[in-house]
């Protein structure tokens, strides 16, 4: 799946010197989340945009497996839209939804869909590294440019796609830092990697691991949709680490903590960004006050504006790339706003594009990777997953 520094400036963002209450016992301090740039892109606009209705799609899981993450990603692209046509009525955009269900197997079929219907000039998505991989030749066959929030498997940018834009950092970021934090921050002498058998969940434990080093007490691998985690747990309990990394997703992250914490095995629980849901805090049970997430995107603490509108749109608090889907979709939209409304002009604007976002600066290299990245720590305090730290 599942962030870059520009004029945002996360790494210079100072640490707090309160902690916080709850049950962590890190010894870092909070770090204090990054303001909204005041030069962020609106999809608001001047309001003075003219042009003759036209589509984008989101494309992604709406009523498969983690589901919520996908969610999280069209919440904010409709709510980009929304403003937008709110401010300008000159310029009607149709934010179109496909369900691919998150999987390799249904997204081709989805997505020819997609490439098939003309009106349609520009893609939020896909959310997950498989489907990516699976589709993004059908995408780039079509010119139909896409921007995904948390697609984060590094060979996706490998594939020669000229349509393929990545909002955020990949694993060969992730993997490094989520090895830096639990044997930093959390002072973990030996951790368990568990891996899933998706593109996202064996490519990320691979760069976890190699981080890792002699750190690594012990590895095994899950299946997708596996719910007796019995001989992972006694595997893990034998190796007695300070941590377990879990690879994959929310929907089998949750019953494999629960399942450790039940066999009595303490060690600190972190997942990527694939499992930093608030289903994966409701599913694990008591085993969630010990969890620990990291990801590639930017606490939304203080992107007040954004946050109140998503709220009042959408019933409750951003999810996980909830801004990071905000800003690319109103990068699409700042094209159709300067009369890019048709493809291969949308695909110009974005691949030459250079602005500032809420959650960063947008510029992409050839190969539709941010130049600047960074990955924040979050934990679970209270029953809700709040922001830790920015890996540095």
């Amino acid at each position: 799946m599942l962030a870059a520094a520009g004029a945002i400036s996360l790494s210079a963002c100072a640490a707090r010197t309160d902690s916080g209450s709850g049950g962590s016992d890190s010894s870092a301090p909070q770090a204090a989340a990054p303001s909204a740039a005041a030069d962020a892109a609106d999809p608001a606009g001047d309001g003075k945009a003219q042009c003759s209705p036209t589509s984008i799609a989101y494309a992604g899981t709406i009523n498969g497996a983690n589901a919520a993450l996908g969610i999280n990603i069209l919440n904010g692209a409709k709510l980009a839209v929304d403003q937008h046509n709110k401010a300008n009525p000159g310029c009607q955009v149709k934010l179109e939804q496909f369900d691919t269900e998150g999987t390799p197997d249904k997204a081709p079929g989805i997505v020819t869909q997609i490439v098939n219907t003309p009106g349609i000039i520009g893609v939020v998505g896909l959310p997950f590294s498989g489907e990516s991989k699976a589709a993004g030749n059908i995408f780039n066959g079509a010119g139909l440019v896409t921007v995904t929030p948390s697609a984060t498997a590094p060979v996706l940018s490998t594939n020669g796609w000229k349509t393929f834009f990545r909002g955020l950092g990949n694993d060969n970021s992730q993997g490094p830092a989520a090895a830096k934090f639990m044997t930093g921050e959390l002072g973990a002498k030996k951790v368990c990697v568990i891996e899933d058998d998706s593109e996202y969940g064996t490519g990320l434990a691979a760069t976890t691991k190699q981080g890792l080093g002699s750190a690594l007490a012990c590895e095994d691998k899950v299946k997708t949709k596996q719910t007796d985690f019995s001989a992972v747990v006694n595997k893990v309990k034998a190796a007695a680490p300070d941590a377990v990394f879990y690879s994959g997703y929310y929907q089998e992250a949750a019953p494999f903590a629960q399942q450790l914490n039940d066999a009595g095995v303490t060690a600190k629980f972190v997942g990527p960004d694939g499992v930093k849901d608030d289903e994966f805090v409701k599913n694990a049970g008591d085993a969630a006050a010990n969890a620990y997430f990291t990801c590639p995107c930017v606490p939304a603490d203080q992107f007040t504006k954004f946050t109140d509108a998503y709220k009042a749109a959408a019933g409750k608090d951003p999810g996980t790339y909830s801004p990071e889907a905000y800003d690319l979709a109103t990068i699409l939209l700042k094209g159709i706003d300067s009369g890019k409304t048709t493809r291969p002009a949308l695909l110009d604007f974005v691949k030459t594009y250079d602005g500032q976002g809420l959650t960063k600066h947008f510029k992409w290299d050839d190969k539709g990777e941010l130049s600047s990245t960074t990955v924040w720590t979050y934990k679970v305090e209270n029953g809700k997953i709040v922001r830790n730290t920015e890996i540095k």
